[in-house]
C-alpha cells in the first residue's frame, strides 16, 4: 500500500516537472499533469490542495538550500574577526555558489523549474531576495572597512543593484545551461574572481 502511494506521488511529480518544464508555472494545465501521470483528479487532490502547492513541493528544498545556505555564509562572514575579512570575502563567496552549484547539479530539473518556470509564484522573487540580502550585507561590509582606516567611496545605488543582481545572474546561468560540470564548476571560479577583483576595484581597497 505504501509503495502504490509512493509510486502515484512520483507519478504526479514526474509528469508535473514535465507540464512546468515545457509551459511555466502559469500556463501549466493540472488536467495534463492529472492524465500524463495516469491518475484521477480525485487522487490528485489526496496528494495536493492545488497547483501551487504541487509546484512549491518540486522547488521549495532547492529555494530553501539557496537562501538559507546564503544566510548561513553571510553569517558566517560577518562573525570573522573585522581585520580578516577582506583577505576571506572572495574565498567565502566562491565556497557558497560551489556549494550550491554542487546542490544544483543533483537537482537540475527542480532548479529549473525554480529559476526558468516560477512566473505566478513566490519563488520567481528569488534573485530579488538574494540581492537585498547581498545589498544590505555590502553596506555592513563597507562599514567594516572604514572603521579598519580603508573607506569605501559611496556607491550609486543603482550601479549597486545592477551588479549585485548581474552577479546572482550570471552565476544561475551556469545551471540553466546545464553544461558540464566540470566547465561550470572552472566557469564559477572564474566568475567569483572577476567580481571580487570588480568589487575591489569600486571599493579602493
Amino acid at each position: 500500500m505504501i509503495d502504490s502511494k509512493q509510486n502515484t506521488l512520483d507519478s504526479i511529480r514526474k509528469s508535473a516537472i514535465c507540464e512546468f518544464s515545457e509551459k511555466g508555472f502559469n500556463l501549466a494545465s493540472l488536467r495534463n499533469i492529472v492524465k500524463n501521470a495516469g491518475v484521477t483528479t480525485g487522487a490528485f487532490y489526496g496528494y495536493f490542495k492545488s497547483k501551487e502547492e504541487l509546484f512549491e513541493s518540486l522547488v521549495s528544498d532547492s529555494y530553501n538550500y539557496v537562501l538559507n545556505n546564503y544566510r548561513e555564509t553571510l553569517n558566517s562572514f560577518q562573525s570573522i574577526p573585522e581585520e580578516l575579512q577582506p583577505d576571506s570575502m572572495g574565498e567565502m563567496s566562491t565556497q557558497y555558489m560551489m556549494s550550491v552549484l554542487l546542490y544544483a547539479y543533483e537537482h537540475l530539473d527542480e532548479f529549473k523549474l525554480l529559476l526558468c518556470c516560477s512566473k505566478g509564484t513566490r519563488f520567481e522573487f528569488m534573485i530579488d531576495e538574494m540581492v537585498e540580502i547581498e545589498t544590505k550585507a555590502t553596506h555592513d561590509y563597507m562599514e567594516v572597512l572604514e572603521r579598519l582606516g580603508h573607506p569605501s567611496p559611496k556607491i550609486d545605488e543603482r550601479l549597486e543593484h545592477i551588479l549585485i543582481t548581474g552577479m546572482f545572474s550570471a552565476f544561475f546561468e551556469l545551471i540553466i545551461h546545464k553544461m558540464p560540470l566540470e566547465n561550470a564548476k572552472k566557469y564559477l571560479t572564474e566568475l567569483c574572481d572577476f567580481y571580487t577583483a570588480g568589487w575591489i576595484k569600486i571599493m579602493e581597497q
